[in-house]
């Protein structure tokens, strides 16, 4: 199984309504949970818009209020909770350290 056979099976999956579990998922496809995770993660750095939650499983977005909510309720959550982690650790004060990534990108 690769990206583009997975995406093949994503692609009856369009919708928060038609969204598959990840257990589905591994049935269908044969591959671990795990292995799965690696590939969705591969066709969304590509750019497809795979969305998924808990209560849905994975769906290809549908509308942009789909992706949206994704990207903000999932991505940058974790995102900026792992920022969080990384100041207090570091001890130095998020927006501090949200400056200095900032900085190193340019």
């Amino acid at each position: 199984m690769n990206s583009a056979e997975l995406l093949n099976i994503l692609s009856h999956h369009h919708g928060q309504e038609r969204g598959i579990h990840v257990d589905r998922l591994s049935l269908i496809t044969g591959l671990p949970p795990r292995s799965l995770r690696l590939l969705i993660s591969q066709l969304r750095t590509e750019g497809t818009a795979i969305c998924g939650k808990p209560e849905t499983g994975y769906f290809i977005a549908e509308t942009p209020q789909e992706l949206d909510e994704f990207c903000i309720k999932y991505l940058e959550a974790r995102a900026l909770h792992s920022l969080m982690l990384s100041s207090r650790l570091r001890k130095i004060p998020l927006p501090v350290l949200a400056g200095q990534l900032f900085i190193n990108q340019a």
